[in-house]
């Protein structure tokens, strides 16, 4: 595909996106509607939009068509996301004001809102994420629930609540503040571990989602599933190397964050060489999976590789 192609695809895309999270809000009303505006407001900072198009892609992948079904989950898989974000920026744990060109939450409601903000939005996740099954269940017409469609939907936030979880994104930020304290150069499996969780493993789950949903066999998910985490680490070692090369205007946040934090990186510990070697066989043996999976993959791929070598 054409690079111009590709980037205009690649736009109208996320604006579709867009407009899906705009019709899962929380309501800006009542007493709780302060937290609801600060929930907003962190979703709909813009972003690459990474997690749901991935989700939305995998899904076309395995021959997914029903709308319905993906989008309550597109929606909350970016939440969650956001979520992470929101408690990473607060005074606590990164202490950054800005993100995505403009003032963070907490900066911009509080520390004690920030933090309602990101637990709210992990709840209104997985209660948007069950909207996939609609509203029969609830009623007296219960008979009318597809038994293959809830137990897909069962399938999809097991991942979703493992990769989000102790067992993934939390498990990596606890290593990584834990890692703050470590003066000697960190070990390659603490250092693997920290991304495996705290970056692959919602791109996993993203990936996985869309081929559960789709109908994917265990076999297809479990190659999905690798292939996500070569995305995620090679996604976060160009993040490592962005923190160093990259400009805080592009950016849209601070460069150098990472060093002000003392946080040892891909980059810190290895070197700008071996990190953007690293990031040149991770992504090519992502792509390498993907050829071997059914559909059309040609803007998966694309898309995967400008993620990976994004400048920003």
């Amino acid at each position: 595909m054409e690079e111009q192609k590709f980037e205009a695809l690649l736009q109208e895309k996320t604006a579709e996106i867009e407009k899906i999270l705009t019709r899962y809000l929380p309501r800006e009303e009542g007493y709780a509607k302060t937290a609801a505006q600060a929930m907003n407001y962190s979703l709909m900072a813009g972003g690459k939009r990474l997690r749901p198009l991935l989700m939305q892609e995998t899904y076309g992948l395995f021959g997914g068509k029903e709308d319905s079904l993906i989008e309550p989950f597109m929606a909350a898989i970016e939440m969650i996301h956001t979520y992470s974000l929101v408690h990473d920026d607060l005074p606590a744990m990164d202490n950054d004001k800005y993100r995505r060109g403009r003032k963070t939450t907490w900066a911009v409601y509080g520390e004690g809102m920030g933090i309602l903000a990101g637990d709210g939005l992990l709840n209104y996740a997985f209660e948007t994420a069950l909207k996939s099954i609609g509203d029969d269940w609830e009623t007296e017409k219960k008979e009318a629930l597809d038994t293959d469609r809830l137990l897909a939907v069962l399938r999809a936030l097991k991942v979703i609540g493992k990769k989000a979880g102790i067992y993934g994104m939390i498990g990596g930020q606890t290593a990584d503040i834990d890692a703050e304290e470590i003066k000697e150069p960190l070990s390659r499996e603490h250092l693997m571990f920290i991304h495996e969780n705290k970056t692959a493993a919602l791109i996993q789950a993203s990936m996985m989602t869309g081929a559960i949903l789709a109908g994917a066999s265990r076999k297809q998910v479990q190659a999905v599933e690798q292939c996500a985490w070569n995305i995620g680490i090679a996604f976060q070692i160009q993040d490592d190397i962005l923190d160093v090369t990259g400009d805080s205007r592009e950016l849209g946040k601070m460069a150098g964050s990472d060093a002000q934090n003392n946080k040892q990186t891909y980059v810190t510990v290895w070197g700008l060489e071996r990190a953007g070697a690293d990031v040149e066989k991770l992504s090519g043996e992502a792509a390498d999976i993907l050829e071997k999976l059914p559909g059309d993959h040609e803007f998966l791929e694309q898309l995967i590789r400008y993620l990976i070598h994004r400048r920003k």
